[in-house]
């Protein structure tokens, strides 16, 4: 792995690729019509900056795990997986169904996954997807698992106070499955960077293990609720998307006008225009869904994928995707790919 300065490490992965992809959203739509109510002439204001239209929301009853479940399930259908030749299970989400055990492990029993399957859990948002790529990868290339199934997803409205609009109106859910398995032919690249000094401007301080922590003035919520301070989220991003970019495209050894899309981390939609005009990258190539399902946190980018990329990667069809994540940590990570023929690019709903 080589370092690319302030922005990132690099590394290269040849020998395993994206096989399938299907993306779950709960059956319970909220649009902005419905939020007025509460909020007021806000959603106006809201809506204007970050594009959000209406957003799904879990039943009471209903997790992430619940979600990606029903994902997987028609993705191995779909993909017409033995579920023996399943090695590896990865559950990357911050609203898991308990503290403990890993929520991965619950999943292997409720897939019917062999009892060989390697399961464990990752604790990440925003960047979420292009690190499960990357640690799945890395899984296959050593000669480990021959197929790794990622599940990746939140549900956000869980732990969002009702009377914030800053995040009320922006979060959704959604849950992911991703069938990641060995082929000789395809490469991926990979930048990965950390800077845990911005942690406390998107946050939620309660409920977990460290008490005592002095108040922050900033955050008039519960403890056990989200913080975002959306000022501060906005200047990260614009500080450190731009070299994300420009890093993965170098790094690729992939000319930019050779990709086929960049799919960024649908953190919100002024931001997104704005990042990729910076970028010098046509809007076409840039596809934005936030308006139809809000920031479903580390499932924007698959959700994006069969959304929007879908004709592009199914039925004998392949592009070159760049992937990138970035927000809460802070953290940020992107992937460069070619995806497709895919076996499943599916949507749907429970």
């Amino acid at each position: 792995m080589s370092n690319n300065g302030s922005v990132g490490s690099t590394v290269t992965i040849s020998g395993a690729r994206i096989a399938g992809v299907v993306a779950c959203v709960p059956a319970r739509v909220v649009d902005n019509q419905e939020l007025t109510a509460r909020f007021g002439d806000a959603v106006a204001q809201v809506t204007k900056m970050t594009g959000v239209i209406q957003r799904h929301i879990a039943a009471p009853d209903q997790t992430t795990a619940d979600l990606c479940v029903a994902a997987a399930e028609v993705l191995l259908d779909k993909a017409d997986v033995d579920r023996a030749s399943i090695g590896a299970v990865i559950f990357i989400s911050q609203t898991p169904d308990h503290r403990l055990p890993a929520t991965a492990c619950l999943l292997q029993d409720r897939l019917g996954l062999p009892t060989a399957t390697a399961a464990f859990d990752v604790n990440l948002g925003c960047s979420a997807y292009p690190y499960g790529l990357w640690l799945a990868s890395m899984m296959i290339a050593s000669g480990g698992p021959q197929r790794v199934l990622l599940l990746v997803g939140d549900t956000i409205s869980k732990i969002v106070h009702a009377e914030d609009r800053s995040t009320s109106l922006l979060f959704g859910d959604c849950g992911t499955a991703t069938l990641i398995e060995a082929d000789a032919s395809v490469c991926a690249t990979f930048l990965l960077g950390t800077d845990g000094s911005g942690g406390s401007n998107l946050i939620v301080p309660g409920g977990g293990f460290r008490t005592g922590t002095p108040a922050d003035p900033r955050n008039p919520n519960p403890e056990d609720t989200l913080f975002m301070e959306g000022g501060e989220i906005f200047n990260f991003t614009l500080a450190a998307v731009p070299g994300l970019v420009d890093g993965l495209i170098e790094a690729s050894g992939v000319a930019r006008e050779d990709f086929d899309g960049f799919l960024f981390h649908q953190a919100n939609g002024f931001m997104i225009k704005h990042l990729a005009k910076k970028a010098k990258l046509p809007s076409e190539k840039v596809p934005i869904n936030i308006d139809r399902f809000g920031n479903t946190s580390s499932a924007t980018i698959p959700l994006l994928l069969v959304t929007d990329y879908r004709e592009q990667v199914v039925d004998g069809a392949s592009a070159m995707l760049a992937m990138l994540g970035f927000g809460v940590g802070y953290s940020w990570a992107g992937c460069a790919t070619r995806v497709g023929p895919l076996s499943a690019a599916e949507l749907i709903t429970a």
